[in-house]
């Protein structure tokens, strides 16, 4: 059976407590929370009440350009930490740097090296998701996986799966091994090209899609991948939904339906 949760950017006008109450009434598995709301993340609440919520917390997002490592990316990465693990949150989403000058491999293998004994000390996950946008230092998920693999170090990190940037990216393979969170949106200009697609044009999946969500929620299932799929929206017309709740019940039935068919 299908699992879903919700990223607080697809109804960022909720504060924490409408979102867990919404993602309740959903019978969602779990929320993300994030800090480039223009609420603050918990809403003036200590991460400490947040803990107790009916709906886990399943990420802190969000550590930017993590893979351009500095000393004040491992603060900002260690700050975050320090919330995720007062909130009960298991993990923390790591971006890599959109545009500006390029990322050397080295950069990404220092901050691996780096993150890894502070997320272990911790006992968290730090989340990598590749970002497809061509001007991405980080549009790969394979770049990643090689590295975990060749570093020993998959009990520290795992991949976020966004079914937009892997779309926009073309890499053809899925690590549902190595995945442990999956982003869905869907994009439904038919005319629009993938070059031209950004984040305000990711809307909930729905017929017509153009990401191909359900191919790639089949092909990580068969896999083996068994964890949520977060509904990630940033299109304005989604963030002015007058009833979130009905439009994200009709995507979920549509998504379940259409991969039990699918796989039919």
């Amino acid at each position: 059976m299908l699992k879903f949760a919700l990223n607080h950017m697809t109804t960022p006008s909720l504060t924490m407590e409408q979102l867990v109450s919404l993602a309740d009434e959903l019978g969602l598995v779990g929320v993300e929370l994030r800090n480039d709301l223009a609420h603050p993340m918990f809403d003036g609440a200590t991460p400490a009440v947040v803990a107790n919520q009916n709906i886990p917390i399943l990420a802190l997002a969000e550590v930017k350009a993590f893979n351009d490592f500095s000393r004040d990316t491992l603060n900002a990465a260690t700050a975050l930490m320090d919330l995720a693990v007062e909130a009960g949150a298991p993990a923390i989403a790591l971006i890599p740097k959109v545009g500006g000058s390029p990322v050397a491999e080295t950069d990404l293998r220092a901050a691996l090296t780096g993150l890894a004994p502070e997320l272990e000390m911790r006992g968290l996950i730090g989340l990598i998701e590749p970002i497809g946008f061509a001007s991405s230092s980080l549009r790969f998920k394979a770049e990643v996986v090689n590295l975990i693999n060749e570093l020993d170090i998959g009990g520290q990190f795992g991949l976020i799966h966004d079914t937009f940037h892997h779309a926009l990216s073309g890499e053809g393979e899925v690590f549902p091994k190595h995945t442990k969170l999956v982003h869905i949106s869907g994009v439904m200009n038919a005319k629009m090209a993938f070059t031209s697609m950004g984040d305000e044009d990711r809307a909930l999946v729905e017929a017509g899609d153009r990401l191909g969500n359900v191919k790639q929620i089949s092909e990580l299932m068969r896999g083996g991948y068994s964890g949520p799929f977060s509904f990630e929206a940033f299109s304005p017309d989604v963030h002015a939904l007058d009833d979130p709740k009905a439009a994200l019940s009709r995507s979920i039935r549509f998504i379940e339906n259409s991969v039990m068919a699918h796989a039919a």
